[in-house]
Parts: structure tokens; C-alpha cells; sequence
């Protein structure tokens, strides 16, 4: 099973290296083609508007939009939620538009406010340690958009069909329960293709 990590900006070493502990293969990804191999990809962290001017740049927008249309799982961390989202709050472009929700930038404010925290998220037996820097918030979900966990009442983890998103850094850890999580996701959606 190869999972894919878009490698245009952000945090990709630690992402790959998560993957691996999951028994997957992580990818780091340059060029278009290389999303016929894989059969689940991750959108790291960065700067969302950079990672957005990147993905235009090097015609990864509708592949991607393709890649997600066959059903093959995303999961976008941070400025990755951002790239995912239908709708960023304050007028900004969206950027892929799969995920039904409406996020707002940096709603944790600037780097000094970073922190770290142990997180419930549905479905997991143990809180995810999740290391939250300038993150993004989810500020609505539409329909078929399930939260799977939030932070002093704000959503910062949601799930829509094979699309995860959360508004930190999990890769940042020793804790790779949500990238677990996520080759399930992936291994679930190959079961589905072969039946």
C-alpha cells in the first residue's frame, strides 16, 4: 500500500516517516504522475496559499480533484485542511474545493500561541498528541461531514467519506495513531474498489 505525501512545502520527512510506522509506504510527491501509484495521499502542513500557488504551478489541482473522484482517501493536516476546503473564510480562493467545510487561517493565532495537546478523537481508543502551530479552525461542516473531534468547543478534526482533514500536526509526534487511522481508511477504500 503506498501513501503519498504531496511534497511541494511543509513538514513531508515526518509524514513519510509516520506512514512507515503504519506499515505503509510513504511517497514523497513531486510530479503528477506519480498519483497513478498510490492509492491514499496526504497534504502536509506550510503555508496554504504557497502550497495553493504550487499546485497550480505544476498542474496538480484537477489530478488531484481526479485522484479523490476514484475515491482514493486524503488527508490534509494544517494548511493542508485549508487546501481540502470548500470555503476559507475572509474571500480567499479555495484551492482543491472536495471537503464540505468553511475554515478560517491562523484562527490559533501566530506561532508563539502553538501548542501542544492530547486529543479524544471518535473511533480511537487513546487521545491523539496533537501539536497545533498558527492552525487553521473548522468553522462549519455541511452535510455528510462528520467531526471527529473538537478543542475548547471548536472543530479541529472532521472526516466526509474517504476526506480527513485536522488542524494540526500529528506527524510532529511519536504518536501515529492518526496516520494509522488513516492507512485504515486507505485499506477500507481498496477493499471497496476490489468488490
Amino acid at each position: 500500500m503506498k501513501i503519498g505525501v504531496l511534497a511541494l512545502q511543509g513538514a513531508v520527512a515526518e509524514h513519510i516517516r509516520s506512514i512507515n510506522q503504519t506499515g505503509a509506504e510513504g511517497v514523497p510527491v513531486k510530479k503528477v504522475e506519480q498519483l497513478e501509484e498510490l492509492d491514499g495521499l496526504i497534504i502536509p502542513g506550510g503555508e496554504s496559499t504557497t502550497i495553493g500557488k504550487l499546485m497550480r504551478k505544476y498542474s496538480f489541482i484537477d489530478p488531484i480533484r481526479n485522484f479523490s473522484a476514484q475515491g482514493k482517501p486524503i488527508f490534509g493536516t494544517c494548511a493542508g485542511l485549508i487546501v481540502l476546503a470548500k470555503d476559507i473564510a475572509g474571500g480567499e480562493e479555495p484551492h482543491l474545493a472536495l471537503m464540505d467545510i468553511q475554515v478560517a487561517r491562523n484562527a490559533f493565532g501566530r506561532q508563539r500561541e502553538s501548542f501542544e495537546t492530547d486529543l479524544p478523537v471518535k473511533g480511537m481508543e487513546k487521545p491523539v498528541r496533537a501539536v497545533f502551530i498558527r492552525a487553521p479552525l473548522i468553522l462549519e461542516t455541511g452535510e455528510g461531514v462528520e467531526v471527529l473531534s473538537t478543542y475548547k468547543d471548536e472543530i479541529v478534526t472532521a472526516r466526509q467519506g474517504h476526506l480527513l482533514a485536522a488542524s494540526y500536526h500529528p506527524e510532529l509526534t511519536e504518536d501515529y495513531a492518526l496516520h494509522q487511522y488513516f492507512a485504515d481508511m486507505v485499506k477500507d477504500a481498496q477493499a471497496a474498489v476490489k468488490l
